[in-house]
């Protein structure tokens, strides 16, 4: 990989651990504590975050129509959702063996904390473990088909990508067909050593 954007990457890693210590920073000012994957509030906390709690018959009178008419729409999505969490997980479980790619492991990316708010209701406590769902589905899927692609098909895009996942800044170059064939085999085993890192 070109030097300068090696050092680019690395301060852009800096830069996410600053932000995660600040994250962390902020969580221990709201006194939220984590004890075996759970979040835990003080008992004063939480009566705190109660007095900001609305009420069902409040909540659901105050709904915009909007809101309520597309409601239906919005939870029709779980089902391609649903089916799409379980082809991807056969897919890896049958192929990722096979290529010597580690697995994903699904609970890193599926994360269901916010029903410790006391001040969300019932509802908004469902909505927000459907686009918990949603999104951490998005993000598992995301890093299947990344490990695929760095299996099969390394190679950078010549345009730029919105967002694009963590293994891409390891690809080749767009048309460094030496390279490519170089490193192909050398990003296959890369694959292999995630699982290690990872405790698996």
């Amino acid at each position: 990989m070109n030097p300068k954007i090696q050092e680019l990457l690395d301060r852009i890693r800096q830069i996410e651990e600053e932000i995660e210590q600040e994250v962390q920073r902020r969580r221990a000012e709201l006194q939220a504590d984590f004890d075996n994957r759970r979040i835990r509030f003080e008992r004063e906390v939480l009566a705190q975050q109660r007095r900001f709690k609305t009420g069902l018959l409040k909540y659901l009178l105050g709904a915009r129509l909007r809101n309520v008419v597309t409601a239906p729409v919005i939870y029709a999505v779980f089902f391609p959702l649903l089916l799409l969490d379980l082809v991807v997980t056969l897919y890896q479980w049958i192929c990722f063996p096979l290529y010597g790619i580690a697995l994903v492991r699904r609970r890193d990316y599926l994360v269901f904390d916010r029903a410790h708010l006391a001040y969300l209701n019932l509802i908004e406590k469902f909505n927000c473990a459907y686009c918990s769902y949603g999104n951490g589905l998005a993000a598992y899927v995301t890093e299947v088909i990344a490990r695929t692609e760095k299996y099969w098909c390394p190679i950078k895009h010549a345009r730029r990508l919105m967002r694009a996942h963590p293994y891409y800044d390891g690809f080749v170059d767009y048309g460094d067909a030496a390279a490519y064939r170089n490193e192909l085999r050398v990003l296959r085993a890369e694959l292999a050593r995630i699982g290690a890192a990872e405790g698996k």
